[in-house]
């Protein structure tokens, strides 16, 4: 098939965000393209079973098909679904979730919740590239993000993702000067935080706090933070509400959009067991949950994470920190002591076999914060030996791109619980 162009039907958006289409047998993944439209395009990449190609022309477009609004759509690797409307957009991202649990976790998860974002105007933190300048009329350098198809960098003066600060940064005839936040002598990429008038950045000042839920948490640019505030505080608000109810802090009514399997109103089955906060970061989570449990251990690798962690749990008072792989930790400790553990690991996924251990000696409840639906799926295939997974929500933490944010609650069996 490679070489000549092809017409093909797109039938849905794939995990990575190209669309896919099925070609003599053969899943052909088109960049660009909509569910439901017929396509011109032709392969660039093929193997056994599927292949790559690229979008020459859209023959039968798609009602969910819309105008970019980034001018540099398509050349930045950002975003990569600011075609479809936003509605389709949330529909492809729950398509995908399921569909990962399908595939490779075997079952039927709960049907999800699915919580949207601002569509624009959202991203608090990013990084940025130096595209470096030599000569006389061009001293300094200009700063980009990288491209979608190569390790080049697309020199941007605008983002219509990012928070108003970064953009007004952006447009700024100041940003590629000496002492701008984006200029760093040192390294060739600055991470860049900005959310309600605060602005930080690696080149300095990079120390400061946002405030989340009423609190105010200590946060470096360097250092990794949730890059969507607005969202983190509807994931911090679920997450308070569950672990009220485990601990028995809250006897009234559910709020209206907690999904099936909740924890029984009438009992408080983990009243006073500790909880644990597993690839903790700043400490974010157990900064808001830590009040309904007489202690909280936070476990976290990156050394200048966990400094801020114990910054922010400073006033809780009944926090302990453990500096290292999760493994290590996971090795001596009591897990089957905790009555809940919220764990937020990166896109690997649980480190490999705390899945199986979690399952043969876990804490009666886990909750699973996911940036990856086919490690969550693993992860909750080997879960499943000993816990129900009793809730699932997606929040759209990274709208106009493929990526997606998960919570899984699991609920081990045995433990009091209505359906």
């Amino acid at each position: 098939m490679q070489g000549a162009p092809i017409r093909a039907r797109i039938e849905e958006i794939a995990a990575g965000g190209a669309g896919l289409a099925r070609v003599g047998g053969k899943s052909v993944f088109v960049e660009g393209s909509a569910p439901g439209e017929t396509v011109i395009c032709r392969i660039t990449e093929e193997r056994r079973s599927w292949a790559l190609a690229e979008l020459l022309e859209v023959a039968d477009a798609s009602p969910e098909r819309v105008r970019p609004a980034c001018a540099f759509y398509g050349a930045c690797g950002g975003c990569s679904l600011q075609h479809l409307s936003y509605p389709a957009q949330l529909a492809a991202k729950t398509a995908i979730l399921k569909s990962a649990f399908a595939r490779i976790g075997g079952f039927s998860p709960p049907e999800p919740a699915v919580l949207p974002s601002e569509p624009w105007e959202y991203r608090n933190r990013m990084q940025f590239h130096a595209v470096r300048q030599t000569g006389r009329r061009s001293p300094g350098a200009l700063f980009g993000l990288k491209a979608r198809k190569s390790s080049e960098i697309v020199p941007v003066s605008d983002c219509p993702v990012a928070d108003p600060g970064i953009r007004s940064l952006l447009g700024s005839r100041q940003a590629s000067a000496p002492g701008s936040l984006f200029v760093s002598p040192a390294k060739d990429r600055v991470a860049v935080y900005a959310r309600r008038g605060l602005l930080l950045s690696e080149s300095g000042p990079s120390r400061g706090k946002t405030r989340i839920l009423g609190k105010d948490l200590a946060l470096d640019a360097g250092v990794f933070f949730q890059s969507n505030g607005a969202m983190l505080e509807r994931l911090a608000a679920d997450l308070r509400e569950i672990a009220a109810r485990l601990a028995g802090a809250d006897r009234g009514p559910r709020a209206a959009d907690l999904a099936p399997g909740e924890l029984a109103d009438e009992e408080a089955p983990l009243a006073g067991m500790p909880m644990a906060d597993l690839y903790c970061g700043v400490g974010t989570f157990a900064a808001f949950l830590g009040e309904f449990f007489p202690r909280a251990d936070l476990v976290e690798e990156s050394r200048p994470a966990l400094a801020l962690a114990r910054e922010n749990l400073a006033r809780l008072g009944s926090a302990s920190f453990f500096a290292g792989r999760i493994e290590d930790w996971a090795k001596t400790a009591d897990l089957r002591g905790y009555g809940l553990a919220v764990a937020d690991p990166p896109r690997q996924g649980l480190a490999q076999g705390l899945a199986r251990r979690l399952a043969q000696s876990g804490p009666a409840a886990l909750a699973y914060v996911s940036c990856d639906p086919a490690t969550l799926a693993r992860d909750s295939k080997a879960l499943l030996a000993s816990y129900e997974l009793a809730q699932l929500r997606l929040y759209d933490f990274y709208p106009q791109t493929a990526h997606i944010e998960a919570l899984a609650l699991f609920v081990r069996r045995g433990q009091p619980a209505r359906h």
